[in-house]
Formats: structure tokens, C-alpha cells, sequence
């Protein structure tokens, strides 16, 4: 809906995006194994999931009163963002809340019901040759404010060989008649969403469920280049054969995690 509704109070829906990539590296030893997560580790600190998140709030439009993150050890990271849709005055705001100043490792915080959480998986096989970093980000509003302006920012943050994005609109706003409204904003589809450089660049699977305000999509990317999955190696030392089989063993592994399911025979 493009004009401003005339509410009887404030706006309550709760709009929430779930947002999970996979990022797929060949390790072909162990060394590269541990080359690969300690890189992963160090580039995706919490630092960085941090600023991510914190540039993800500015594009949303909302304001930050709380972050809180973590390193965990051997790897992984997590962030937790509590935001409000506007500036809060500094007298309003409880003394636990840091907004976004950070002076420790480690900050407690608390959850409301606008907050943006991120999470990171870092995983390897120690046969396969496979490495992948899963990142889970979560964002959760209300009132008028939508992550899925944030949608391109997140995508281009990481490199997201399979996404899978989840938005939901959930309880409802009253106008001012006293009629209520169960979503405030056109969709169709999340791909409306996103560039549509980036949408070609990926296969992509809808499942929308309009009548309970229900939108999933899933996206693969389509066009391998060997030397994007390759860590610490170049593809210009390896043999056609080699080339061929270890395209093969990406097609496989993008393809079960994009299904969600083994496709092949272990």
C-alpha cells in the first residue's frame, strides 16, 4: 500500500525476514580444512557481523538500542541487535542499553519485539573435500519500517552461493474506521525484492502461502566459476579431469542443500 494509513493507534503488525545463506569452499586437505574456518572465522568475526547489522538497521530506517555479540571458540560468532522503529530520547531508554556503544567483548542485553539477530556456522567434511560457512540472520520489526529493504544489502554482504529467505506479516493494525488490515504493503514475492541483476544470477524457488501473509524463496546460484571455489589453489594448475570432477562435487553439494535433502548416494 503506497498511502499512509489512518490508524486508531500505532501500527503492530510484525513483520519478521529469516535470511540463511551457505557459503561452499573444496578443501582438499586437511590444512586447507583448517586454513579455510580459521579465514572464515577471522573475516566474519563479530566485528564484522556488527557493522553488517548495524548498517542493516540504517537501511531499514530503525534506530539501534542494544547490541550484543560474541566469539565463540573453536569458531563462530553471534550478534543480537535490539532496535526501535524510531529514535527513543536518552531519558527513555533503560540504563542496561548500550545503543550500539560497545567498550567489552561481551555485552548482556535483552529482546523486544523489534530486534535483528545473526548468527555464523562454520563446517567442514573431513573426507569430502567440502567446507561451508552458514550464516542465519533474523530480523524482526514492527510498525511501518520492512527488512526486505534490506534484502540486496544483505545478499551482497556475503558470498551466498544458496540463500533461503522467509518473511512473514503476522497480527494485525486497526484504521481508524475500526477495519483491520493484515498487511500494510503490496508483495507478490520476495523476488520483487531483490536486484534483478541478482535474481538472474540465481535459480530460484518460490512457495507463498497469501492468505496467512507466508513468503519463501530459495536461490542457487547458477554459473560456477571453479576458481571462486577454490581456496589457496588456482584452477589453471589442474587437470581438465580434476576441473570436471570437482565442479561436479559442487553441483552436488549446492544441489542437496538447496532441496534440503541427500540426492546422492554416500
Amino acid at each position: 500500500m503506497t498511502e499512509k494509513l489512518a490508524l486508531y493507534g500505532f501500527n503492530n503488525l510484525t513483520k519478521s525476514l529469516s535470511f540463511n545463506i551457505y557459503d561452499i569452499c573444496l578443501t582438499e586437505t586437511a590444512s586447507e580444512r583448517e586454513a579455510y574456518i580459521k579465514y572464515i572465522d577471522e573475516v566474519y568475526n563479530s566485528n564484522r557481523l556488527t557493522d553488517i547489522l548495524r548498517e542493516l538497521t540504517r537501511r531499514i530506517g530503525a534506530a539501534i538500542l542494544n547490541i550484543s555479540k560474541q566469539d565463540y571458540d573453536p569458531q563462530g560468532a553471534s550478534v543480537t541487535v535490539l532496535i526501535s522503529e524510531e529514535p527513543v530520547p536518552n531519558l527513555a531508554i533503560d540504563p542496561s542499553c548500550n545503543q550500539g556503544v560497545l567498550n567489552t567483548q561481551t555485552v548482556l542485553a535483552h529482546l523486544d519485539k523489534s530486534h535483528i539477530t545473526v548468527h555464523s556456522y562454520p563446517e567442514s567434511h573431513p573426507e569430502r573435500g567440502i567446507s561451508t560457512f552458514r550464516v542465519d540472520i533474523d530480523v524482526s520489526t514492527c510498525g511501518e519500517i520492512s527488512p526486505l529493504n534490506a534484502l540486496d544489502y544483505l545478499i551482497e554482504s556475503f558470498d551466498s552461493d544458496i540463500i533461503t529467505v522467509d518473511y512473514r506479516v503476522r497480527g494485525f493494525t486497526r484504521l481508524a474506521s475500526g477495519r483491520k488490515v493484515f498487511i500494510d504493503h503490496d508483495i507478490d514475492t520476495i523476488q520483487d525484492y531483490i536486484d534483478e541483476d541478482t535474481v538472474k544470477a540465481y535459480t530460484l524457488i518460490d512457495i507463498n502461502v497469501y492468505q496467512e501473509n507466508i513468503f519463501h524463496t530459495k536461490m542457487m546460484r547458477r554459473h560456477l566459476d571453479l576458481n571462486d571455489y577454490l581456496f589457496e589453489r588456482d584452477k589453471s594448475h589442474m587437470k581438465p579431469q580434476a576441473i570436471e570432477e570437482s565442479l561436479s562435487l559442487l553441483r552436488r553439494e549446492m544441489k542437496e542443500i538447496f532441496y534440503g535433502m541427500n540426492l546422492y548416494d554416500t
